[in-house]
């Protein structure tokens, strides 16, 4: 967990049929506390498994994004340590560009900023399922995803996107325990 956050929010939620703790965390300080702000949430599996987080924080708009090369590097390091039973059935499919919204406050005012990281998106080659790392313009993951269920027609994701706040303020969710 990055440095200057807490833990507001702890739920059990279902993740493709299968219960998952849904923890979030935001700045100690309350800056951009909010749906939509900044906040550092993780999926975790049952069974202690870290299915993804993500890191949205207002020091990552800008900068300078790493190579793909860079970015591979650094996913597949994270992956190492986070999730090393991906490594031998990982299927690269693209390393691009990819943005996140944000929501902050400037001067008494909501503003919508846009946070880029690179993507690497894979293919699990054992069940067909899906992950991602993106990497932010801090060289350091901001996100992470596994285990997601894709359909195909009509190409979208079938799995909750319970780490993404535009998901969960459209299905009505609400941040506290349930």
């Amino acid at each position: 967990m990055p440095a200057g956050y807490r833990e507001v929010a702890r739920r059990t939620v279902a993740v493709d049929g299968e219960a998952a703790e849904l923890v979030r965390h935001e700045r100690t300080d309350g800056r951009n506390a909010a749906l939509g702000g900044e906040h550092f949430s993780m999926i975790i599996a049952a069974d202690g498994r870290l299915k993804g987080f993500v890191r949205m924080d207002l020091d990552l708009v800008g900068g300078r994004l790493p190579t793909r090369q860079e970015t591979q590097a650094i996913a597949m390091d994270f992956l190492r340590d986070a999730a090393p039973d991906l490594l031998p059935v990982l299927d690269i499919s693209w390393i691009e560009p990819h943005d996140e919204p944000l929501r902050v406050t400037h001067n008494g005012r909501m503003e919508d900023l846009t946070l880029t990281g690179m993507k690497v998106k894979m293919r699990n080659t054992a069940d067909g399922l899906w992950m991602w790392v993106i990497v932010g313009a801090d060289s350091k993951v901001m996100v992470f995803e596994r285990d997601i269920h894709w359909i195909s027609f009509p190409g979208r994701r079938g799995t909750e996107k319970w780490l993404h706040d535009s998901w969960l303020a459209e299905k009505g969710h609400s941040l506290r325990q349930s």
